[in-house]
């Protein structure tokens, strides 16, 4: 692996001055001390899929590809233990043979189990929180080279902050997650009127186990996505193989990304090529292991801003953003995806204390962006929104402390387990302020 490191969406860059490839804890321990002796920082790499520089390693980079699967698992109680290397997609393979899932999922699943809860990663549900919720206990490697764990009866405050940590407490060794049997999801996909959705949007969160919907900037449909489980022992009906085929390989990523393409590179026909993309949607309704419902391919590139906002507040946001967006010099080529979660009580989780709704906007990538971001950015501001820590915001340490009502126990934690700052690095910095 070189020492220059880029994130997936081309975004942020670094270069490290080594790599460690850590094959158990042993060597997690050593990496650490070796980078505090030497005056370095580390910081463990991920699968880079955040926009932001959150997993840049500006001094020892940790490879944690080499650390993976799952060391023990109850199917009784659910409860799994999984190395921190693990990508989500492996750890629903194994999950699958075990005849156990996870809860709830996110749409991608490139990250790592401990990129995914460290920066806040979630599905959508009303009734349900971000994958950080869904942990029971971490095992963590601190600055003084110590292997502790932590849960809601041991170091409970350790495992307040360590769930959404941005990594900067430790490095992240092993995640013990509570799973349940595995369950089938009816999936119903279909385009409906955008006004129509809004005023039914309280019903259809109340309503459905998880529901979703994209809105296209310059077209007056949305894409709702309603998936809800199905009885213990039902049949799964997925799509057939070349359905599934031709629905997300050949159009929601090829055909999509050549029109974005088009787009970027005649900027006059966005608006056009944007309005063709929403009236095209098709009605898909299938079920299969929840999994592989939650997740769906995704190989066309972009960047991304997302914010959590309170649920009541929605509807002021999105008709700012339905207001002013068509008025932006830079053409939007994506959709804006739209989800809800229930409030949690993990320290930095953006769901803290409220029901949350998320809104996420998207570009192509290789076209401006910034004007329109920051447009959102002020939108959400005006209503306490609160950033995805892995995606592209301008906050730092001042703002964010007035957003979360235990900013400063998370960072009396760090103070505590990394009085040196060991594991930060630019971003770490910049968003919880200097040691």
């Amino acid at each position: 692996m070189s020492l220059a490191w880029r994130n997936w969406a081309d975004t942020e860059s670094a270069v490290a001055t080594s790599i460690v490839r850590p094959r158990d804890v042993t060597d997690i321990c050593k990496a650490v001390t070796g980078a505090a002796e030497a005056g370095q920082t580390v910081r463990a790499r991920g699968s880079g899929h955040s926009f932001t520089a959150v997993g840049a390693a500006h001094g020892v980079a940790l490879d944690l590809s080499g650390w993976t699967g799952i060391t023990a698992a109850d199917v009784a109680t659910g409860l799994v233990t999984v190395r921190s290397g693990t990508t989500l997609r492996a750890l629903d393979a194994e999950l699958d043979r075990l005849g156990l899932a996870m809860t709830n999922l996110g749409d991608i699943d490139a990250q790592t189990v401990s990129g995914a809860i460290s920066t806040g990663t979630h599905g959508t549900g009303a009734a349900f929180g971000g994958l950080a919720t869904q942990v029971a206990a971490l095992e963590l490697v601190l600055a003084d080279g110590s292997v502790v764990t932590c849960s809601p009866t041991e170091r409970p405050d350790l495992f307040a902050a360590a769930r959404v940590g941005l990594g900067a407490l430790g490095v992240i060794s092993t995640v013990t997650l509570r799973t349940e049997p595995s369950f089938v999801l009816a999936a119903e996909e279909r385009p409906e009127p955008l006004e129509a959705v809004l005023e039914a949007l309280d019903a259809n969160c109340a309503d459905n186990d998880h529901f979703e919907f994209y809105w296209f900037p310059y077209g007056s449909k949305a894409l709702t996505k309603r998936n809800n489980r199905l009885p213990p022992g039902a049949v799964p009906r997925p799509l057939g193989p070349v359905r599934r085929f031709y629905e997300y390989r050949v159009m929601e990523n090829a055909v999509l990304d050549a029109l974005c393409r088009l787009g970027r590179r005649v900027p006059r026909l966005v608006r056009p090529l944007a309005r063709l993309t929403s009236s095209a949607l098709s009605r898909r309704s299938y079920s299969d292991v929840s999994h592989r419902v939650f997740v769906t391919p995704r190989s066309v590139r972009f960047v991304e801003s997302e914010y959590a906002i309170p649920r009541a507040a929605l509807g002021d946001v999105l008709a700012e953003l339905r207001a002013r967006v068509p008025a932006l010099s830079e053409h939007v080529m994506l959709p804006v995806e739209i989800r809800v979660a229930a409030a949690d009580d993990i320290w930095l989780s953006t769901a803290y204390g409220r029901d949350s709704a998320y809104i996420a906007i998207h570009q192509y990538v290789g076209m401006p962006y910034r004007t329109y971001f920051d447009l959102f950015e002020s939108i959400a501001a005006a209503v306490g929104g609160r950033p995805h820590w892995g995606k592209i915001h301008s906050l730092d340490a001042a703002a964010l402390r007035a957003l979360y009502p235990r900013f400063d126990d998370f960072t009396r934690v760090r103070s505590e387990v990394d009085p040196n700052g060991l594991f930060a690095n630019p971003y770490i910095t910049r968003v919880l302020g200097s040691l």
